[in-house]
């Protein structure tokens, strides 16, 4: 074969397949590259540019196998075999994703701690007050406040008259005219011991009376138990309760006692504790004190009530 017939088929066979070579490496770094697109569609912008460098190099290939001057260069196989570690490197985020669950694995591990707080919370809590407030004193067994008595001056000043002796025991000094005039004292009396409340109220400090009636024609065991409680309450606080009766009552040395329109009366005293009452009668000077059963005391109030 002649010599330049030989160059020119040597030379066809050479670019055919340099052109095939170029093809399949054009063929393999599109299909890498869009591999990396698909797969790094995701991941922030500056991880695309890898892709784009190596898309670059691709038109270089060809360029180079179209001029048939030189084989693709040694450091293109190692970028076209870079590229496929890619895919694993955009597994990287879904492997990590167990690993940002491990916060949420980890809550449970909080709860305790949490369920905690609570425990702390009562251990540090302030104590009951009404478990550490020290025990009021246990009143005396029996008790006599000290007055100076007076009889009431006119038939319908028992009102005045016990409100006056009350007030003594306490230190209080007013006069049965002054009283009198603050009760609301007629020819016909004082109304009820809702009056004497008010009164010994506006006097004494802190207001400390309250009124407690007894309705009916006798007292119950718990209305005199009551009346035991509220004497001994007032006489040991210092305070003479004043109580208004009607009808008749004997006292412990069987004194008889009758006022079957109503009467006032101061109790200044108790023994037994409570259950015998010292009375301040203004009523009779010569039998101006004396002792009475709180039962008989309470059966006495019936109908009507009495400031304690």
């Amino acid at each position: 074969m002649p010599h330049p017939l030989k160059r020119q088929f040597r030379r066809l066979a050479v670019d055919r397949s340099y052109q095939v070579v170029a093809a399949s490496a054009a063929t393999l770094v599109v299909a890498s590259g869009t591999g990396l697109l698909i797969a790094t569609g995701d991941r922030p912008e500056p991880d695309r540019q890898q892709p784009s460098a190596v898309a670059e190099v691709a038109p270089q290939a060809g360029e180079i196998a179209a001029r048939s001057e030189l084989r693709v260069p040694a450091s293109v196989a190692p970028s076209l075999t870079t590229a496929a570690p890619s895919p694993t490197a955009t597994a990287s985020p879904s492997a990590a994703s167990p690993s940002a669950a491990s916060p949420s694995a980890a809550s449970p591990s909080a709860a305790p701690s949490r369920a905690a707080k609570p425990v702390a919370a009562a251990s540090s809590a302030a104590p009951d007050p009404d478990l550490t407030r020290p025990a009021a004193p246990k009143p005396p067994a029996s008790k006599v406040l000290d007055h100076v008595y007076q009889a009431q001056t006119t038939y319908f000043y028992c009102g005045p008259a016990a409100v006056r002796n009350a007030l003594n025991a306490a230190g209080i000094e007013r006069s049965q005219d002054t009283l009198a005039g603050m009760l609301g004292t007629t020819e016909f009396g004082t109304n009820s011991a809702a009056d004497t409340t008010r009164v010994l109220n506006q006097l004494v400090d802190g207001a400390p009376y309250r009124t407690r009636m007894i309705p009916g024609g006798a007292a119950t065991a718990a209305q005199t138990d009551r009346l035991v409680d509220d004497v001994v309450t007032a006489i040991a606080a210092g305070r003479s309760p004043v109580v208004n009766v009607a009808g008749t009552a004997t006292d412990v040395a069987g004194g008889w006692h009758s006022f079957p329109g109503g009467h006032y009366v101061a109790v200044v005293g108790y023994r037994d504790n409570g259950r015998t009452v010292r009375i301040s009668d203004s009523a009779d000077p010569g039998n101006a004190l004396y002792w009475m059963s709180t039962s008989a005391l309470a059966d006495w109030i019936a109908t009507r009530g009495y400031s304690a």
